[in-house]
C-alpha cells in the first residue's frame, strides 16, 4: 500500500478512499471519495476532482474545508486499517497527487470569517434542512 492508491475499505459500507500515507502503526491516513458538493464552496473549500480520467467507476471529489474560528469542518481525512482495505481500485498520478497536497495545505490555514462565508454557509444549512443537499 502506497501513496497515491486508491481503495476500495470495507467500514459501514464498502466505500473509495485515496491513501496519503504509508501503513505504519496508527494506520494508514486516507481519503473518502464523495460526491460533489453542487453549490458554489469558495470561501468555504476546495473540492478536488478524481474520476474515470484515474480510472475510478465513479466520479466524485476529495473535499477539504477550510479552517476557520469557532468552526469546526466536516472533513473525509481519516485513518484506515489495513484489515479494512479490500481491492485497489486505481493510482493517482503525481499531478493528482500535487493537486491534492495543494488542497491540504490550502486546508489547514486558518481562514477569515467573512459576511459573505457566513452567508454561504448559512444557505448550505437551510438546503440541508430542506434536503437539497445530500
Amino acid at each position: 500500500m502506497q501513496r497515491g492508491e486508491v481503495w476500495w475499505v470495507e467500514g459501514d459500507e464498502r466505500r473509495l478512499f485515496v491513501l496519503l500515507s504509508g501503513d505504519d502503526a496508527s494506520g494508514i491516513r486516507a481519503m473518502q471519495v464523495v460526491a460533489p458538493a453542487g453549490v458554489d464552496m469558495s470561501g468555504l473549500g476546495v473540492e478536488v476532482r478524481v474520476g474515470a480520467m484515474e480510472g475510478l467507476p465513479f466520479e466524485g471529489v476529495l473535499r477539504f474545508a477550510f479552517r476557520r474560528p469557532g468552526f469546526i469542518p466536516c472533513t473525509w481525512l481519516t485513518t484506515v486499517s489495513r484489515d479494512g482495505l479490500i481491492e485497489r481500485a486505481a493510482v493517482l498520478s503525481s499531478a493528482k497527487l500535487s493537486e491534492i497536497d495543494d488542497a491540504l495545505r490550502l486546508a489547514e490555514q486558518p481562514q477569515e470569517q467573512t459576511p459573505a462565508t457566513a452567508a454561504k454557509l448559512s444557505e448550505m444549512r437551510d438546503a440541508l434542512r430542506r434536503g437539497e443537499l445530500g
